[in-house]
């Protein structure tokens, strides 16, 4: 009984990683990509709470290189230069009342840690940096840290420029500098705990959890020694003894060296397939077809629902960084995008995480867009702009929003109604129209081919009169879009015109007029 009950502590412990210890009724995180604090904890109060999201993923708060060529991109957030918590987002102060704020309406907040690396080697000498602290990339010597040259990996690379050159070698993948950004030796003693004070620091102010970025760089047991030193979260918000979700940043789409299944025993994982084969189901590329879904998931050989944190796309892959590709599907493809959302959140697979982005200016040559490294929207002196909000409820001055669109906010809404019920009354046409539900709580229908789709189906909910989600939603008794009518026997007829500005169509028991 004894040996029982330990190895139920410990279980609980282990499985406590892959909990995102969202509040109950509550399913789904949006990143905020590059917003600023005060923005995040007014839209925790005026929008997320309100709307059923469990929390937000925030850009690093860490102090990060201030760089000038080009002129402050979004990927200077991921060279930090100390694990002072502030950066363009705003200060630490700043920082802690918004977390303070969010838990304190239910939305979580998880930070995206930056622990295998520090700045570019030729990032400078001097105080160009988000609080002004010194630091001498080419000296490996970050004073605020403090980290010197003996903290770093340098010695320990065998490729001749000090970079990964093979990510077939997993020594070069993990040893070696990515794309020269200088390398942290975890497996140092001082390393790790520089590394999880920094985590720590953020778990005192009451994070639910980490993005940790990069690790396929960092070897598991390193990344093990580090988690195991993060503190419960904090009790004034969660319940004691209550351990940090983690999700790791591992991309592989196989043909490499290292597996993502290599960090399943530390925390759940970025499942980058599902992004990628999500658009290219969508897009109908390579003969797919929306009725090959029916096993979506694991049938597609991605990893166990319970380690997998998936999205349509991200802030590294929809400007073609990273895997996936033309395929990945972004808010400049809306209508898809919104189609591909819906299909993500009604679905029962993993972890889901809504992307919230900015537009920058879009510059295609030969395939590559020249104007991938802009960030967000700016002043001259590079201080980042607050987000607007419309009246229409959408958002202004560059920030896209896409979690305001009202298809993604009642999808979000209609994953919390329908968790925990089994995927159900499959139905497809053999090609692009195809139907499930979720038990007896929400039915969804898509039709994404050339012809419209008129078909009675099984939904499996109670009969009534449904407000559909996606075209309008229930506002006060009354609905705002079509109206769906389910019989006794649980059959609805489904209409949808293949040009329709969303062909699909969603409707739950919450949305029972």
């Amino acid at each position: 009984m004894k040996l029982f009950l330990v190895l139920a502590a410990f279980l609980s412990v282990c499985w406590a990683q892959y909990n995102p210890n969202t509040q109950p009724g509550r399913t789904s995180i949006v990143h905020l990509f590059e917003w600023r604090w005060a923005d995040i904890a007014a839209e925790c109060e005026r929008y997320l709470a309100p709307n059923g999201f469990g929390g937000v993923q925030i850009s690093p708060p860490s102090e990060s290189v201030v760089l000038s060529n080009p002129y402050r991109p979004w990927w200077e957030r991921y060279q930090p230069i100390s694990y002072n918590l502030c950066s363009r987002s705003g200060t630490a102060s700043e920082l802690k009342d918004m977390v303070t704020r969010c838990n304190n309406v239910g939305v979580r907040i998880y930070v995206d840690a930056v622990i295998n690396h520090m700045s570019g080697a030729t990032a400078g000498s001097g105080t160009h940096s988000s609080c002004g602290t010194f630091f001498n990339a080419a000296a490996r010597s970050f004073p605020s840290v403090p980290y010197s040259a003996m903290d770093f990996n340098d010695g320990k690379c065998r490729t001749y420029s000090g970079d990964i050159e093979n990510y077939n070698d997993i020594y070069q993948v993990r040893d070696c500098r990515l794309v020269s950004l200088l390398d942290l030796a975890l497996e140092k003693e001082y390393v790790r705990g520089k590394a999880a004070d920094y985590l720590n620091s953020l778990i005192d102010i009451g994070v639910a959890g980490f993005r940790v970025d990069a690790c396929k760089h960092m070897w598991p047991g390193d990344l093990n020694a580090v988690y195991s030193r993060i503190k419960p979260l904090n009790t004034k918000w969660f319940p004691s003894g209550s351990k940090a979700f983690i999700y790791q940043e591992v991309i592989d789409l196989g043909g490499e060296g290292i597996k993502a299944s290599e960090y399943f025993g530390l925390g759940r994982v970025t499942e980058f397939k599902y992004s990628a084969k999500v658009g290219i189901v969508f897009r109908k590329w390579n003969g797919e077809k929306l009725a090959y879904l029916r096993n979506w998931g694991e049938g597609w050989a991605f990893m166990p629902s319970d380690r997998a944190l998936v999205f349509v796309d991200n802030h590294d892959n929809q400007r073609g960084h990273g895997p996936g590709g033309d395929s990945v599907l972004t808010f400049w493809d809306s209508r898809l995008y919104k189609m591909a959302s819906g299909f993500m959140l009604a679905h029962p697979y993993g972890v889901t995480r809504v992307m919230s982005s900015f537009r920058w200016p879009r510059y295609i040559e030969n395939g590559k867009d020249k104007n991938d490294w802009v960030g967000p929207p700016s002043y001259s002196d590079g201080r980042t702009k607050p987000v607007p909000i419309n009246p229409d409820s959408t958002c202004g001055d560059g920030w896209v929003c896409e979690h305001r669109w009202r298809q993604i906010k009642n999808m979000v809404m209609f994953r919390n109604v329908v968790n925990g019920q089994p995927f159900s009354n499959w139905w497809d046409n053999g090609g692009n129209q195809v139907a499930f539900g979720r038990g007896n709580k929400g039915f969804i229908v898509f039709n994404n081919d050339d012809w419209n789709l008129d078909v009675t189906l099984q939904t499996g909910l109670p009969a009534g009169l449904y407000c559909d989600v996606i075209s309008g939603q229930e506002d006060g008794g009354r609905c705002t879009g079509s109206q769906i009518s389910v019989e006794g026997d649980g059959r609805a007829r489904f209409q949808i015109s293949n040009t329709a500005e969303d062909p699909f169509i969603a409707i739950h028991v919450n949305a029972k007029l």
